[in-house]
């Protein structure tokens, strides 16, 4: 059985099908998603559909996901991507709500663990921070004033960790670190890539993005008014 892990996708619908094309899966393969479904793309509702219906996709809970549910729930305002993400789901959004809170924070694999944000060095799994693991601005600031380098330096886990979250390479490629973490985050609704990684040979595939649709899309939107 393979096993597609698939890199922050928002709301870009089109990469993913590009993406599923090329990983060639058969029934009883897996899909899942690093986190991030969502904000800044073209496409979220497709997106959420597509991980609402098909029975072998799933994902796990990103910064963006928290970031709807805490501005649903009172506690910050939402930015301007998690706006225009309510407006394109319209009716939809109580529903992608749901679905979000749904997402578990990481998943353990045979033979990978796999979350969308950070680990913290030296903590075991179950006393990570759930913010950690999503990857929240502030426990990101946390790591840089406490570690001289780089949280996955670091990491010595008895699985390879995937992650996505950030473009550790600074160029839209993969990035591998000792063959302990591999982040998969390639910026494609900045213009880079869709990435994904199968199990279990680890092999990368990616689609490239057609555009970069943030920039579009925040412009038209804050255009539109």
């Amino acid at each position: 059985m393979k096993t597609l892990i698939i890199g922050d996708i928002h709301g870009c619908f089109r990469e993913l099908t590009a993406l599923l094309d090329q990983a060639g899966l058969g029934e009883g393969d897996q899909i899942i998603a690093i986190g991030d479904l969502m904000d800044r793309g073209p496409k979220p509702l497709e997106v959420l559909m597509f991980f609402q219906t098909t029975p072998n996709a799933q994902s796990i809970r990103g910064n963006h996901e928290q970031k709807h549910i805490r501005a649903n729930e009172e506690e910050l305002k939402p930015a301007l991507a998690q706006l225009i993400t309510r407006w394109q789901l319209g009716g939809m959004y109580d529903q992608a709500l749901n679905f979000m809170n749904d997402l578990p924070l990481y998943l353990e694999l045979p033979d990978a663990l796999l979350i969308h944000g950070f680990y913290e060095p030296h903590i075991p799994l179950e006393e990570q921070h759930p913010y950690m693991l999503m990857g929240t601005m502030g426990r990101e600031n946390y790591l840089k004033k406490t570690y001289e380098r780089p949280w996955y330096e670091y990491y010595d886990g008895d699985k390879p960790l995937i992650v996505g979250h950030r473009d550790y390479s600074m160029m839209q490629k993969p990035f591998i670190w000792q063959d302990k973490v591999f982040g998969i985050d390639t910026g494609c609704v900045y213009g880079g890539a869709l990435t994904g990684l199968l199990l279990p040979d680890f092999k990368l595939i990616s689609a490239p993005a057609r555009k970069n649709y943030w920039m579009k899309l925040r412009k038209r939107y804050l255009n539109d008014g």
